[in-house]
């Protein structure tokens, strides 16, 4: 049974973080560095990211120091004392992380859940096609309105280009989620489709959320 949004809502409440497991992304000896359990970690933060990230660990190989840096502001909830100074392979869980969601975070899963997901069927870049790119950048993407069928992107991979069109209800572009020139993986989502009969319902859920979550 499809959950409401509601329901979602009321679990985020309830747990309003994520248990985020930090693995070792190199072969090599591990140091902590000093990192305790219970400590704030930090991500790069400034408008040009000039404050760097918290150093979770080091992986020493061949002499040379490979840092894993905190991408999220979180705390450090456990880490594994019998592994300092050991050799780890890559893909060990070094410690594990509690990462409470901002706003922002909260209204992305929430909408995830409440508007129709159009995914990447491939690995590739994607980009919308002319007639439609111009449209987004005149009026936004919401100015899009969406059947099953209408040609929507142009994917390209490996110096090759295929056109892809929309499967999915009809309704208005409400998020969209690929960003020019970057990848995006198989199966993650490109936009997020709203029925326009919906519109007001999901206008009133982000309202709310954003004048009434608490962020930690």
């Amino acid at each position: 049974m499809t959950r409401s949004i509601s329901d979602i809502v009321a679990e985020l409440e309830r747990n309003p973080y994520q248990i985020i497991p930090i693995y070792a992304k190199y072969s090599g000896i591990l140091h902590y560095n000093g990192i305790e359990e219970g400590m704030t970690v930090l991500p790069a933060m400034g408008r040009w990211k000039e404050i760097p990230a918290t150093v979770l660990a080091t992986i020493t190989r061949e002499k040379v120091d490979k840092a894993i840096i905190a991408e999220k502001r979180a705390v450090v909830t456990q880490i594994f004392p019998e592994l300092e100074g050991t050799f780890v392979q890559a893909g060990t869980e070094i410690m594990s992380v509690r990462h409470y969601y901002s706003k922002e975070e909260v209204l992305d899963i929430v909408l995830k859940h409440s508007l129709h997901l159009f995914c990447a069927p491939e690995r590739a870049k994607y980009y919308f096609i002319p007639d439609v790119e111009k449209k987004i950048t005149a009026n936004g993407s919401r100015s899009i309105h969406v059947y099953d069928g209408m040609p929507l992107f142009i994917m390209s991979r490996m110096k090759r280009e295929v056109a892809l069109s929309y499967t999915g209800p009809e309704g208005i572009i409400y998020s969209v989620y690929t960003t020019p020139n970057e990848n995006v993986d198989a199966n993650a989502p490109l936009i997020g489709v709203c029925k326009e009969d919906m519109l007001p319902h999901i206008e009133e859920i982000v309202n709310t959320l954003q004048c009434q979550w608490q962020e930690q």
